[in-house]
């Protein structure tokens, strides 16, 4: 059995057990709730709605808010200089469907268990990982040295500062002497 419900101005068609990225909508992650606006439902009877199927609906549970791909926003007015340059994340929240249910009373439920994914845990997740990986780096290059030899090793004393000598010049050469300028000769008109 299928279904094809609206949401956010879309129209999709779902069976039970898939999963959809719909435009956001105010739900909780991991809560259950359903599809109102069943606008078909399919399979071994049909029932068309006019607009919409009454006693149907599609029961989901959201697994995921988050947002898209980056987008590039360009705009640009030829031969005016105007030229803008943005880009843009789509807020989306993905649905698990778990079941449809007809108008007879007839039901599909999904045998698979939805996958409820935190991505604002994840992200976070992902930073303390880099992190204990760039304090592992820095331990494994200088902390392989035991304590004892760090004692006994002495700090390097600091540098005098010796004032330079100035280069005497070189000689330029000849072919980098330049030539002085003529006078350029102008031609005076007589009458």
């Amino acid at each position: 059995m299928y279904a094809i419900i609206k949401t956010g101005g879309k129209q999709y068609k779902v069976q039970a057990g898939d999963v959809l990225q719909i435009d956001k909508i105010d739900q909780d992650l991991g809560a259950e709730f359903t599809f109102a606006e069943v606008l078909m439902i399919g399979g071994d009877k049909a029932h068309v709605g006019a607009p919409l199927v009454k006693n149907a609906s599609v029961t989901a549970v959201v697994t995921k808010q988050a947002r898209g791909r980056k987008i590039i926003v360009f705009k640009k007015k030829r031969r005016q200089g105007y030229r803008k340059f943005g880009t843009h994340k789509q807020h989306f929240t993905e649905v698990f469907i778990l079941g449809i249910t007809s108008p007879d009373g007839s039901k599909t439920k999904s045998d698979a268990k939805p996958v409820v994914k935190d991505m604002a845990l994840e992200r976070t997740q992902r930073i303390e990982q880099k992190m204990a990986d760039r304090v592992a780096r820095v331990t494994a290059r200088d902390g392989d040295i035991p304590a004892e030899v760090k004692t006994t090793v002495k700090k390097a004393a600091p540098k005098k500062v010796v004032a330079k000598k100035a280069a005497p010049k070189k000689a330029a050469s000849k072919r980098s002497v330049k030539k002085a300028a003529a006078p350029k000769k102008t031609a005076k008109k007589t009458k």
